[in-house]
């Protein structure tokens, strides 16, 4: 284990899950290494990076997210129903992301959320929308990033490395 703290500029690895909390459902984990350089790829939003600042290898932390803050609130409109045949049959499946695009062009993704005899209802707000959740994040790693890694700004190899993958649970 070393000594090194999570400051920008660091090589860090880690891995996580996202627990409601109100039912503490884990809603979403991550259990292979993750990896970024800290302040530079960020792969998880900067609320929960700058959480990290100052945690060490091992260290197993708890952040409390407003998901408001990073995806918006909910937005009811983004809540439809479409014509069952509209869809191919292999999107008709709660829980299928379905990318669509806006007026404006941008992409949003949409889930399957409900699907009837003749019609089905999808959810482009972002599935944490309107949580309360904690980020439990386990520091893997940390350390100075090779010069590969410092130029790309990240990860070399983005595969997970299992002989290292430790559970979180």
């Amino acid at each position: 284990m070393s000594n090194m703290i999570i400051e920008d500029g660091k090589f860090v690895e880690l891995t996580y899950k996202v627990v409601d909390k109100k039912t503490s459902e884990v809603l979403s984990a991550v259990e292979f290494p993750l990896g970024y350089i800290q302040g530079i790829s960020e792969i998880l939003s900067p609320e929960v990076t700058a959480g990290l600042v100052g945690q060490v290898e091992g260290d197993i932390v708890e952040l409390p997210v407003d998901v408001d803050q990073i995806y918006g609130p909910r937005d009811e409109s983004l809540v439809t129903t479409m014509p069952l045949d509209s869809l191919d049959e292999d999107l008709r499946r709660v829980g299928t992301m379905i990318p669509m695009e806006n007026d404006k062009g941008e992409r949003i993704n949409f889930t399957v959320i409900k699907v009837n005899d003749d019609s089905i209802m999808v959810d482009g707000n972002n599935p944490l929308c309107g949580r309360k959740v904690i980020f439990v994040l386990k520091v893997i790693t940390v350390r100075n990033p090779t010069d590969e890694e410092a130029r790309l700004g990240g990860p070399v190899d983005d595969t997970p490395n299992f002989a290292n993958a430790q559970s979180i649970h």
